[in-house]
């Protein structure tokens, strides 16, 4: 592969590193052994710094667009937009920023951190989405390990540190962390919670960027329900709501929709693509509807979206621990199983080769070594595990989940052999007989 020429800013950079060297041997040759640098050496070393991260940023670039797929190639002109829009933070620009802007949406992250590395794409993502949608936010990031006494500043205790400042107050993110949920959470907390469509064109676009909302038809925007309707979306971090009163732009984003004058549904970008809202118009109620029916069928665990999955309502929880060859084969009859236990049992696929998501599972059950697929599942309101112990063919696992619904299956315990305590004066108990 040739090597690839060096670029115009890595020229400006080599000059300008030069220059400001040079200029700093002179000073300290002129300055005496025992006086302290003046404020003007440490500003050039932070120059330099700022200098020697913008192009290991346009390395990483370059590196990502020779060696990459066409897809990554996609990412990486994300992530070049995403840093013109995406200013860094450090010691010198960070309270002027958040002084300046009404709203500043910052990402504090460690270059080391996985999970910061998983969540940079998506926040980045979600920077060019605000953008293009014309919003006021700013979104920013500050690299903790590089100004450490600014993390401390802005209180950021953990990587990666999600923190929303309104005119210079920061409160806590609590949204989800793909960027669409990003945006969702940033926009609701910075304007109406619910958006209202009233045209073809708006409703078309709006499909375009949204892969998950609920959509509200109302003969006016008031009255009781529209009310519940309005507290359960600030309510909702995470689902992006929507209003409308015209019934042809309610079909086209939910085509499905009977003709009335009051109507919910929960649109979705998976097989299972619409649900109609049938309970009475409470704020309670449309919240118990989204937290049951906003998941898919069936849900790739990932580290972004682990919490999610853990503080939700589906306390029965069947995971499959395969590799993504055999769930490959397996995805389709998995999907019309979990139709059959929609909004009773979660489904999850776990890639059975990652060790941070899947061995912790594997060693609760003591088949952290297994390569072949793991049919298990966890009932975390009495905290309770169970295994397919079987075959885990289709059928095999439909059974499983019927036997967890009517109780029929037994927990399991990760166990040593029963051993035999007919005669024994002192009985001996594992796991299993315990």
């Amino acid at each position: 592969m040739p090597i690839p020429e060096p670029t115009s800013k890595f020229l400006h950079f080599s000059l300008v590193l030069v220059l400001l060297l040079t200029y700093r041997l002179s000073v300290n040759a002129s300055t005496p052994n025992n006086e302290e640098p003046t404020n003007d050496e440490d500003d050039d070393l932070e120059v330099i710094d700022e200098l020697i991260a913008v192009d290991e940023q346009e390395e990483q670039l370059q590196q990502q667009e020779l060696g990459s797929s066409s897809s990554s190639s996609e990412e990486a002109k994300v992530l070049s937009k995403a840093q013109r829009i995406v200013p860094q933070l450090n010691n010198d620009n960070t309270m002027k920023i958040l002084n300046e802007n009404e709203f500043v949406l910052v990402l504090g992250y460690a270059p080391w951190c996985p999970r910061s590395a998983e969540l940079m794409p998506q926040f980045a993502e979600a920077a060019n989405i605000l953008k293009d949608l014309g919003s006021h936010i700013l979104m920013a990031k500050l690299d903790c390990e590089r100004y450490p006494k600014m993390a401390t500043s802005l209180e950021i205790k953990g990587y990666p540190t999600l923190l929303l400042f309104t005119n210079g107050s920061a409160q806590p993110y609590t949204g989800g962390f793909t960027a669409e949920d990003m945006v969702i959470w940033a926009r609701k907390r910075t304007g109406g919670p619910v958006a209202r469509l009233s045209s073809v064109t708006g409703a078309e676009e709006f499909v375009k960027r949204h892969n998950l909302f609920a959509v509200g038809l109302f003969e006016k925007f008031e009255g009781p329900e529209h009310q519940e309707f309005v507290k359960a979306a600030l309510s909702d971090n995470e689902t992006q709501f929507v209003e409308t009163n015209s019934v042809e732009i309610a079909k086209l984003l939910f085509p499905d929709i009977k003709p009335t004058n009051l109507f919910l549904g929960l649109v979705k970008s998976e097989p299972e693509r619409y649900t109609i809202f049938d309970g009475p118009f409470e704020m309670d109620k449309i919240l118990q509807f989204l937290e049951y029916n906003k998941f898919p069928l069936i849900n790739t665990l990932t580290e972004l979206n682990s919490m999610k999955v853990y503080s939700s309502p589906f306390k029965l929880q069947v995971y499959v621990f395969a590799d993504s060859g055999d769930f490959k084969n397996l995805v389709e009859p998995l999907l019309e199983i979990a139709r059959k236990f929609k909004s009773k049992i979660m489904f999850l696929y776990v890639d059975i080769k990652d060790d941070n998501l899947a061995k912790p599972f594997l060693t609760m059950l003591g088949l952290e070594e297994s390569e072949k697929t793991v049919v298990a599942a966890f009932d975390n309101k009495i905290s309770t595990k169970y295994l397919l112990e079987s075959e885990p063919t289709p059928s095999k696992i439909q059974e499983f989940c019927s036997g967890l619904l009517d109780g029929t299956v037994s927990p399991y315990f990760k166990s040593q052999p029963v051993p035999d305590n007919t005669d024994a004066s002192i009985q001996v108990v594992v796991g299993e007989n315990i």
